[in-house]
């Protein structure tokens, strides 16, 4: 691949930093304007920020990012944001994984990039949903492509909610291509199913993969759009729940699911496996997973 992606890059990575932002800010206004409910009376959550680094081989650099975290708001019990970008050469076991998907002249230059953002919320309330969010783009001399998607996570299902969710996706996915929902809403559905406890994860939402369609600029619009796409997802349901009433048992609940979140990210998740075996910040990596959970 001969065309310079410096440009691209700049251009990617700063975008998933500006959504980062207005995600951030987002959440915590939200948090200040939550003045009812059991926790009104405690001080807004507030996001503790802090720089991430990548280990390399050699000790040179290899990039980093921003891990936001939030613990123990009115309305998050946890949330982080993360952004990253990292570079450097992909180990054995990395590269027979991109070659079984697929991705040309592994074994002959293993040099990669890759940037972008990723979110997991877990809240306060049971009757507000758990939600997951990442974009990203991933380069090598060989190829490029762009991946992510949002699925929702409720552990007390609403049947309005996730039709809301689902709506927002097919809005912003609908300029790109009529087919492209459908197609996305399925991958999803295949990719946050939990085989060993035979079920989904959550609702769903939309996913992809490995998304190269030989123009740069559409795909990357494409993603931008998945990004734009979650905060009109996701904040009108939290809106809509805070402050209902809940119960013991409707938080036995909660904490059950948090337990099935716990095993898939542990065990599927391809973006966890990756950031662990390429050496990223273990904290950020992991920061997806619940501050409580149980097992029945």
């Amino acid at each position: 691949m001969s065309e310079d992606f410096t440009d691209r890059k700049t251009r990617a990575s700063a975008w998933f930093r500006s959504l980062r932002d207005e995600i951030v800010a987002a959440f915590e206004a939200l948090e200040d304007s939550h003045a009812q409910g059991p926790l009104a009376d405690q001080p807004p959550g507030r996001f503790e920020v802090s720089e991430t680094s990548r280990a390399s081989e050699d000790g040179s650099d290899a990039g980093g990012g921003l891990m936001s975290v939030m613990r123990g708001g009115r309305v998050f019990e946890k949330v982080g944001v993360n952004v990253s970008e990292v570079h450097g050469h992909l180990g054995e076991a990395a590269q027979r994984a991109m070659a079984a998907r697929g991705v040309p002249g592994m074994a002959d230059d293993p040099r990669f990039w890759a940037a972008g953002i990723s979110l997991v919320a877990h809240m306060q309330n049971p009757h507000c949903p758990a939600v997951h969010m990442n974009t990203r783009m991933f380069w090598t001399p060989h190829a490029w492509w762009f991946g992510g998607g949002s699925d929702l996570n409720p552990c007390i299902e609403y049947a309005e909610d996730t039709a809301h969710f689902h709506g927002q996706q097919k809005a912003h996915l609908d300029p790109h291509g009529a087919d492209l929902y459908p197609r996305f809403k399925a991958w999803a559905d295949e990719y946050f199913y939990i085989p060993h406890r035979h079920r989904a994860r959550g609702v769903g939402g939309i996913f992809m993969d490995d998304r190269n369609s030989g123009d740069w600029e559409a795909d990357f619009a494409l993603t931008q759009d998945i990004g734009r796409a979650f905060l009109p997802a996701f904040l009108p349901l939290i809106e809509r729940r805070r402050v209902q009433p809940f119960t013991e048992a409707d938080r036995d609940t909660q904490l059950v699911h948090r337990g099935l979140y716990a095993e898939y990210n542990l065990v599927y998740d391809r973006g966890t496996k990756f950031g662990l075996a390429t050496g990223h910040d273990a904290n950020a990596v992991l920061m997806s997973l619940p501050p409580l959970a149980k097992w029945v």
